[in-house]
């Protein structure tokens, strides 16, 4: 049987699975088991071993091609890879359905579907075909009502440059209603013909491609079309005037172009949904928006717009506005401050607004999410926000505005993150804070805040730089400030006179002593040098003052002289020996391979972020020891070794991680990873984030370790087209990672990035949930996990679950199975936005932080943990889990 018959046996499958194998209907597992047995003896010949492991000595889900729901576990796909038969029109005249979606398909569509001239459906979106769009085939198909083609690899005639041959050919498809082309490789402009599709066309997807050219003004004729997305292409010039005038359209999205002009003035229509962020429009923003009767989300973000925001828009009855990143000026009217109706996101930061914020802001009493910083806005914040009782995310950061934070803040219960940083602040911090149990996120950095800080609850948590540039005083450990409990008026009397003379005079004395002592040592080491002193001499390095000296004999004994029993892991840094101290500490000494051209400046840069962080989850350094021929890190030795020896045992079919170890390592990394980019005193970008990367101590707690190519960065505008440039002593040359963990932009020459690690960090959340390699082929059709990560497809990763926890989860009751699919999927979905191929639509290690934390708590049982992702809350992706409006 080749390939084509393996996918025939496929499609027997799916023709006859309602008489064959009745799943989810009767029966157990086993009964499924059952019937796929009995239609292997079906099979006459099986030369690439598609059923090998097709038996009853293997779990019926881990058969080839087969994959189960968790809950109840039954079979409910089954999937063999290959092409479409050349001959299936052939021998199917009769067919209306063409129904392959979401599969592992490869090839084209074949020629001989001409016959089946009474399709009327053809869904074969998320594959791999590829080759030129078949126009010849689909003229033919005249009884054609939906066409989808989305997530393949199509591209258009002449070299992907024309798609004239295309739309010309369907343009004969009279009853067409739906066209969807999305994310495929189709290149060219949008040919006039386009307004000559049938009168039935409801749907138009052409997002995520390469179309380049204008807009056609034709594409008005089709006055049926009710859905039209030519998002994420290259389109240039005006947004015709007539595109906003078509009568039935409820959904329009035309972002991520570079369409510039002004926004056309809207009549009276049914549009639900207007997105044209992220262009170079320019202009007002029209106040007839006001007479769209049936808009639910306008987004205007990122483009070049002026002028006030128009009263009118809080006429209407929005669910989401976002007007963010644009020219704006003037204040929030009182109309749109009033909007009730919004539920998901109000935005309108980086803008130029003035004024005072308007207390009409508490008839939001349904938001989600208020973004109003980085504009100049002035005046106190009004008690009446504490009327947006729903409210998660309020971040008023970047403004000019003075007096006292109310105390209804802390009465928002849902609040999860409150950014107040950089504004003229004063006063006391309002107690309801402390008790706002809530928050998780808490800035007041940048303001004139005085006295003692807040003690319990959020005010626990606060790292120095979410309160620095203020003048606190307090008790809590770790946050830097100082204590609030001093005397006063001491050097006013007579005693503290007598004390600060004394002091005074102690001091010069031992500052005399000092610099003597420090002259000798140097005059002493200069003249060693002078004569020729052997420096292997001196065999040890205090890599700075608190660390222990250590030196080279130590750590001989500490090794039993490095012995390859000792050897616990190696690479192209050098080898890791495990050792133990004279004190007995148990520590592991990690020597340096100085024959590798950037040995010195990995050390050099190891020592630098090693020295200068602190974190439960990041690897601390004892000490170093430095000579010209020998250089070693020394550091605490992690029984449980590194991920990697857990994900992938040796010896063993698949890692034996629970999922709670599993959420906890995740939550773990990427707690260490916030810290990192946001809060060590200097930002560090890891580089190089894999499992090999991140070590277990004891208790399984996991530590990110190896900061040989790290970057101390300064930082610039998160999300834009450099996150963070290195700065001038950075390891420069060095690659930014470990194949299949770097981010794509780094292949065009972008310097490193936080963004970067989040990128890495998603691949190896996949990879965890999996059990999978990044460039593993997933499915053996050469499609790595990264390439199924690049393309999102979270259905397809699911159906890769880890065995280990499939079982795991197979063996829980009913309800523990429900919360651990929510956990599997979850992890899936946070490793897929935190992969995404544009860093500007990843989200930071802080909200990957909070989500994890959050599942960490509804895996433990606590039945008031949500899944409302701090990641959603941000504009450049909440739109697409809203959308269904019109």
């Amino acid at each position: 049987m080749d390939c084509h018959m393996i996918v025939l046996v496929k499609f027997a499958l799916l023709l006859f699975i309602p008489s064959v194998l009745p799943l989810h209907q009767s029966g157990t597992i086993w009964t499924d088991q059952s019937a796929l047995l009995e239609f292997k003896k079906g099979i006459i010949s099986d030369p690439e071993n598609a059923l090998s492991n097709w038996s009853r000595q293997n779990h019926v889900c881990e058969w080839n091609g087969i994959i189960c729901s968790l809950s109840p576990q039954r079979v409910n796909r089954v999937t063999l890879k290959g092409f479409i038969p050349s001959k299936l029109g052939y021998h199917l005249p009769w067919l209306t359905n063409l129904l392959l979606y979401s599969n592992q398909l490869v090839g084209g569509i074949p020629a001989y579907l001409t016959n089946s001239t009474m399709l009327e459906e053809i869904d074969i979106e998320n594959n791999s075909f590829g080759g030129i769009l078949p126009s010849y085939i689909l003229m033919q198909l005249s009884s054609l009502k939906l066409l989808h083609l989305s997530y393949n690899n199509f591209s258009s005639d002449d070299r992907n440059s024309n798609l004239v041959p295309f739309f010309d050919a369907i343009s004969n498809l009279t009853h067409l209603e739906e066209l969807e082309l999305a994310s495929n490789h189709l290149g060219g402009e949008l040919p006039a013909t386009i307004g000559l599709l049938g009168v039935n066309l409801s749907e138009i997807d052409l997002g995520h491609n390469q179309i380049q050219g204008t807009i056609p003004a034709n594409l008005t004729k089709l006055v049926t079309l009710e859905w039209l997305d030519l998002s994420n292409n290259l389109l240039h010039g005006s947004i015709p005037s007539e595109i906003l005038l078509m009568p039935k359209l409820l959904r329009l999205w035309l972002s991520n172009n570079s369409l510039s002009g002004e926004i056309p003035s809207p009549a009276l229509s049914q549009i639900g949904l207007l997105d044209l962020s992220k262009n170079k429009l320019n202009g007002t923003i029209p106040a007839a928006f006001a007479d769209l009767t049936q808009l639910r989300q306008l987004k205007l973000s990122e483009n070049q717009l002026t002028g006030t925001i128009p009263p009118s828009l809080g006429d209407t009855k929005l669910e989401l506005l976002d007007l963010s990143y644009n020219r704006l000026t003037g204040d929030i009217p009182a109309q749109v401050a009033s909007l009730s109706s919004l539920l998901v996101y109000f935005n309108l930061s980086h803008n130029l607004l003035q004024g005072q914020l308007p207390a009409e802001l508490r008839q939001m009493n349904k938001v989600g999410a208020i973004d109003l910083s980085s504009n100049n806005f002035s005046g106190e914040i009004p008690q009446s926000l504490g009327g947006c009782v729903v409210i998660e995310l309020l971040d008023l950061s970047h403004n000019s505005l003075q007096g006292s934070i109310p105390q209804s803040i802390g009465s928002l219960l849902s609040i999860k993150t409150l950014d107040l940083s950089f504004n003229q602040l004063s006063g006391p911090i309002p107690d309801s804070l402390r008790r706002c149990s809530s928050l998780r996120l808490l800035d007041i950095s940048f303001n004139n805040f005085s006295g003692p800080l807040p003690e319990g609850g959020i005010f626990n948590l606060l790292t120095s730089d979410r309160i620095r540039g203020n003048r606190f005083c307090g008790s809590l450990p770790g946050n830097g400030i100082p204590s609030c409990r001093h005397k006063r008026g001491l050097m006013h009397s007579r005693l503290g006179l007598i004390l600060l003379v004394s002091i005074v005079t102690v001091v010069a004395f031992m500052a005399t002593v000092i610099c003597g002592t420090v002259y000798m040592i140097m005059r002493k080491r200069s003249r060693r040098r002078r004569e020729g002193d052997d420096p292997s001499k001196n065999l040890f390095l205090s890599i700075t003052s608190g660390f222990p000296r250590i030196t080279y004999r130590e750590l001989v004994e500490a090794t039993g002289g490095f012995e390859e029993s000792r050897l616990v892991g190696s690479g192209g840094f050098g080898q890791v020996y495990r050792g133990v101290l004279r004190d007995g500490t148990a520590v592991a000494v990690k020597v340096l391979q100085l024959q590798s051209g950037n040995s010195t400046r990995s050390f050099k840069r190891e020592c630098q972020v090693l020295k200068n962080i602190r974190h439960r989850n990041l690897m601390r350094i004892i000490t170093a020891c430095s000579l010209p021929d020998f250089k070693a890190l020394v550091l605490p030795f992690m029984a449980n070794g590194s991920l990697e020896s857990h994900l992938y045992p040796k010896g063993e079919p698949s890692s034996r991680l629970s999922l709670q170890e599993r959420v906890n390592i995740c939550s773990d990394v990427a707690e260490g990873l916030a810290y990192l980019h946001h809060h060590s005193p200097a930002k560090v970008v890891h580089c190089d984030l894999k499992p090999s990367n991140i070590l277990l101590n004891d208790d399984m707690t996991a530590l990110v370790s190896d900061f040989g190519i790290a970057r101390l960065v300064m930082t610039a505008e998160e999300g834009s087209a450099e996150a963070a440039t290195a700065t001038a002593n950075s390891t420069a040359n060095f690659l930014h990672g470990s194949i299949g963990y770097v981010a794509p932009e780094y292949g065009y020459g972008r310097s490193a990035s936080t963004k970067g690690d989040v990128y890495s960090f998603g691949i190896l959340v996949l990879e965890m949930v999996t059990g999978k390699r990044p460039t593993d082929d997933m499915f053996g059709e050469g499609v790595s996990l990264q390439r199924w990560a690049r393309r999102g497809c979270q259905s397809k990763l699911e159906a890769a679950v880890d065995a280990t926890m499939m079982r795991e989860v197979s063996d829980r009751s009913q309800e523990v199975k429900k919360m651990w699919e929510i956990a599997i999927a979850e992890l899936l979905e946070l490793g897929l936005v935190c992969s995404n191929e544009s860093p500007a639509d990843r989200p930071t290690m802080l909200d990957a932080a909070d989500d994890l934390d959050r599942l960490k708590q509804y895996l433990a049982g606590d039945a008031t943990a949500t899944f409302t992702s701090s990641i959603g809350m941000s504009s450049a992706s909440v739109g697409a889990a809203s959308s269904d409006y019109g």
